[in-house]
């Protein structure tokens, strides 16, 4: 009920700042970092300026308000944040605009406190737990012309029914719970996001619903760990309420599965060591669930796997792949690898190569590891030099690579259901959509095909797409 209240409260300066953009029609920009949990929070951030009258637009030179809704996984977040705030002091001396920045990175102090010192001409800073409240921090921003710092040090709630702008018409994500309890050694995360909190069943299956009936067809359930839903309320014998059945992840997928309407369900991140059987059972079961899954690997090697603190050895790992081969057909896997980790060594890095040698993934997203302020292994004496962290990226990109044309060949003369999004960005002429395995396909094709799930086969491959052509309807 607090939390109701909250939302009521922010929904007043909403229409407190509507009002006095009356007749203005102001416009905002809106940069984000990072993930899909941060796309997922920018598209609130749009839902809110745009019911308090703002108009988006791509030009920062011509905004009313400049938005940052910022990363710290990486270093280099930082680095870009810094360089267009070096931009923006120009444009707001020129026209006044307000700046406001949000997300993980004004969890920590440092950042603030150097955005504080070199751009003391920003207005507005919040967090990733204050999100909610940027209508109140803009109204005060406009109204008393004062500087707004808005970050709480303890764990967020959970806040519903928040305005909400989606950038696709098609495809959408919701997230099913928030912050992480894993720790991982190199991750910053559970210290700017919080601990595990999950929604509430009903409040996702209502999301969930909504979008069926306004035409969304795929569905992205977000989380930092999803397959461990509802399991910190369970241990801490926390109240939820059951709804359709849901009290787990498992039980979660199979009652988006039946909701009508929704053709495709996709999940990021699930963690090896959470990846239940009823889980996989559920995977293997339930018609829409895309067969693409996300498991992060991080590092072939049990020893640095442990000083991860991934709670996971080599052995368990492919373990699991086998296990998940075996009971789900058409398994295709993608997955995160770091290279460089504090005292990795050659031998070790070998073993990363051989798990991707035998996986064979059919996407891997691929980091050099990097120095993130607060956690453990920022502190580990022994970091690798970024020459020889370089070379292993190279490494294990040629090696990916090289798997990329034989996993594309044996989709050649295969028939694809492909979710058709729209005109290709390389071609006018062509469609472009993505298959169950999340592969690019482009096409010919009319424009009344976008935003239908279409049979397509599959004519030939070119490493970082597939064409095809329509099958008669």
């Amino acid at each position: 009920m607090e939390a109701e209240n909250e939302v009521k409260e922010q929904k007043e300066y909403i229409k407190k700042v509507k009002e006095k953009n009356k007749d203005l029609r102001p416009k905002y920009s809106i940069l984000t970092m990072g993930c899909q949990l941060n796309e997922n929070d920018s598209e609130k951030l749009c839902g809110m300026l745009e019911e308090m009258g703002y108009i988006r637009t791509d030009n920062p030179k011509e905004a009313d308000i400049n938005l940052f809704n910022t990363c710290c996984v990486r270093e280099n977040a930082e680095e870009k944040l810094f360089g267009k705030l070096g931009e923006l002091k120009k444009v707001k001396e020129q026209n006044g605009c307000i700046i406001a920045i949000g997300g993980c990175m004004m969890q920590e102090k440092h950042i603030t406190k150097k955005i504080k010192e070199s751009y003391p001409y920003t207005d507005i800073v919040f967090g990733t737990h204050t999100l909610y409240r940027f209508p109140e921090d803009l109204y005060k921003a406009l109204k008393e012309k004062k500087k707004i710092e808005d970050v709480l040090d303890v764990d967020g709630k959970i806040y519903e029914d928040l305005p909400i702008k989606r950038e696709s018409g098609i495809k959408a994500s919701v997230t099913i719970m928030n912050g992480c309890n894993n720790f991982c050694t190199y991750c910053i995360v559970p210290y700017v996001r919080g601990r595990e909190r999950s929604r509430m069943p009903k409040d996702i299956i209502q999301e969930v619903e909504e979008l069926a009936k306004a035409g969304y067809k795929e569905i992205t359930l977000l989380g930092q760990n999803v397959n461990s839903y509802l399991r910190v309320e369970k241990e801490k014998n926390i109240p939820f309420e059951e709804y359709e059945g849901v009290n787990s992840f498992a039980t979660l997928l199979r009652a988006i599965n039946k909701i009508n309407g929704i053709e495709r369900i996709r999940f990021v991140s699930p963690h090896p060591k959470d990846f239940t059987d009823d889980v996989i059972k559920a995977i293997a079961e339930c018609n829409k669930i895309c067969k693409l899954i996300h498991l992060p690997l991080q590092s072939g090697n049990t020893k640095v796997l442990k000083e991860m603190n991934r709670k996971y050895t080599k052995e368990q790992y492919l373990n699991l792949v086998e296990k998940m081969k075996n009971k789900i057909p058409n398994l295709t896997l993608s997955t995160d690898i770091i290279v460089g980790f504090p005292g990795e060594t050659e031998e070790e890095f070998e073993d990363t190569l051989d798990v991707v040698r035998k996986v064979k993934f059919e996407q891997v997203y691929m980091f050099i590891y990097s120095r993130r302020v607060g956690t453990p292994a920022d502190k580990i004496e022994n970091q690798i030099p970024e020459e020889i962290k370089h070379k292993r990226f190279d490494r294990l990109k040629e090696l990916v690579e090289s798997q990329i044309e034989e996993n594309n060949n044996k989709y050649v003369g295969t028939i694809q259901k492909v979710l058709v999004e729209g005109k290709s960005k390389n071609n006018e002429d062509m469609l472009t959509g993505r298959t169950d395995s999340n592969k690019v396909v482009i096409f010919e094709g009319n424009e009344d095909l976008i935003n239908k799930l279409i049979e397509i086969k599959i004519v030939s491959q070119h490493m970082w797409y597939l064409k095809g052509k329509i099958l008669k309807q």
